[in-house]
């Protein structure tokens, strides 16, 4: 069974989402559908590349993933089908896919499927739609248009670092609050070689220690941890590090290793 994922920025309240998965029902009945997240900040392409990249790599081979952020119509628009470690891309080429990937993916056709008048200003709901269920339907990614080399370059902000210390910001908020910075762990691992570590952010707060899991400190305690996406976190024992700790997107952080002893 064909699996297509969505990840966008309609949220729940309205129908915009439902009638997208009631126009890849009508082509391919018996496609899986599943949403990565809908609730995406409306034209956030960093944030939606940031969920979409974490989410994709449990998905089995062959998966399609629509990416609905950012896609409105414009004057020349210009829309991608990509295949990267056997799963499928397809969405607007307004950057998102050189934050989803480390390298320019082998295999990427500019889709030429022709908008139809009827929704226009939905491309989310035709064109991405119908090369998804193109896809799905067994066909080749060939077939959707002209193969192309390059894609539109947006970068995530990079960290900077030296010896003995790293300069980082935070690139997210999920839904519980937790904050999570550009800082790798193996970033942390390169400068920190095994030594003893501050992280310092707002308010003067600083933490020393990496823990495990979220109760490894007492509850209503703040702690940094290294989550699934592999990225630094600052979190507060079931609470709400954002607002309690004063973070938000783009706050810088940073971590102080002691001196070689």
């Amino acid at each position: 069974m064909a699996i297509i994922t969505l990840t966008t920025d309609l949220g729940h309240r309205d129908f915009y989402q439902s009638a997208v998965k009631g126009a890849i029902l009508s082509k391919l009945p018996d496609v899986k559908i599943v949403d990565i997240s809908h609730q995406i900040a409306p034209f956030d392409v960093a944030q939606a590349a940031y969920v979409t990249r974490n989410a994709c790599r449990f998905f089995p081979p062959g998966s399609i993933h629509i990416l609905g952020v950012d896609a409105h119509y414009q004057e020349r628009p210009r829309y991608l089908a990509l295949l990267h470690e056997e799963q499928y891309f397809i969405g607007p080429d307004n950057g998102i896919f050189s934050l989803l990937f480390d390298e320019i993916p082998g295999k990427i056709v500019e889709i030429a499927i022709p908008p139809d008048p009827a929704f226009v200003h939905f491309p989310l709901l035709d064109i991405l739609v119908k090369a998804a269920t193109h896809l799905a339907g067994g066909r080749l990614l060939e077939e959707l248009g002209r193969s192309v080399q390059d894609i539109n370059q947006r970068g995530f902000l990079q960290p900077v670092y030296e010896p003995g210390l790293i300069r980082g910001s935070v690139i997210h908020i999920d839904s519980f609050q937790n904050v999570i910075t550009n800082i790798t762990r193996k970033l942390f691992e390169e400068v920190g070689k095994g030594r003893p570590f501050e992280l310092f952010f707002s308010r003067n707060e600083s933490i020393t220690a990496i823990s495990r899991h979220y109760n490894e400190v007492p509850e209503g305690e703040k702690l940094c941890l290294f989550g699934i996406s592999s990225y630094l976190e600052i979190a507060i024992n079931k609470g709400n590090a954002s607002g309690l700790l004063g973070l938000s997107i783009g706050d810088i952080i940073i971590i102080q290793f002691d001196e070689p002893g």
